[in-house]
């Protein structure tokens, strides 16, 4: 698997993904974030101009998985990952983390810290495993926030797991709640 950025906000990059197979697939085509991808294949130095001028992607196949991100309007030290989507048929093979992890590496180069929103306790877990922490925070629309760098990020895991158990929840979130309590955060990505 390889990453690359396609450019950052100011740079306009849009991406298109096959709604079909990609959740959230119409954010990828505005043009006011940055955008990270997971692909396979050829590294994008023995592509040529693969995408077109690091701008547009028209569907190329071989992408896997994609980030958005964008500065935080009112806190210039911090960036925010806005959409992940992974591919439906690799979805569970840890891609997303491991693109969340190398989204906020390029962004820590210019950033103190990189935030995101989720709103499900498997997109929590990635994003443990991607180096992220509780913040304690929460959205208005029930998303709880994560931030990286987190100091406390392995004391405040179960804080954010314990958020999810007062929620009405599939089947499977409950399962998965109940194998991690008591447990701490899981191993790292390598990014």
């Amino acid at each position: 698997m390889q990453y690359a950025v396609l450019g950052d906000a100011d740079d306009g990059p849009t991406l298109r993904l096959d709604w079909r197979a990609f959740s959230y697939a119409g954010k990828f085509v505005m043009s006011n974030t940055g955008k990270a991808i997971a692909f396979e294949g050829a590294p994008l130095a023995e592509r040529g101009d693969w995408p077109p001028a690091a701008r547009e992607a028209d569907d190329p196949a071989d992408v896997v998985g994609a980030v958005s991100f964008n500065d935080d309007r009112t806190d210039a030290g911090t960036a925010w990952l806005r959409y992940v989507t992974v591919r439906e048929d690799r979805r569970g093979d840890g891609i997303g983390a491991r693109l969340c992890a190398f989204a906020a590496d390029h962004l820590l180069a210019d950033h103190e810290r990189v935030k995101i929103a989720v709103n499900n306790p498997f997109a929590y877990e990635a994003l443990h495993k991607a180096g992220f922490g509780f913040t304690g925070e929460e959205t208005g629309i029930a998303e709880l926030v994560l931030e990286r760098p987190r100091a406390d990020r392995a004391a405040r895991y179960q804080d954010g797991l314990d958020v999810y158990r007062e929620r009405d929840l599939s089947a499977a979130e409950v399962a998965f709640l109940d194998r991690k309590a008591g447990s701490g955060p899981p191993a790292l990505v390598d990014s």
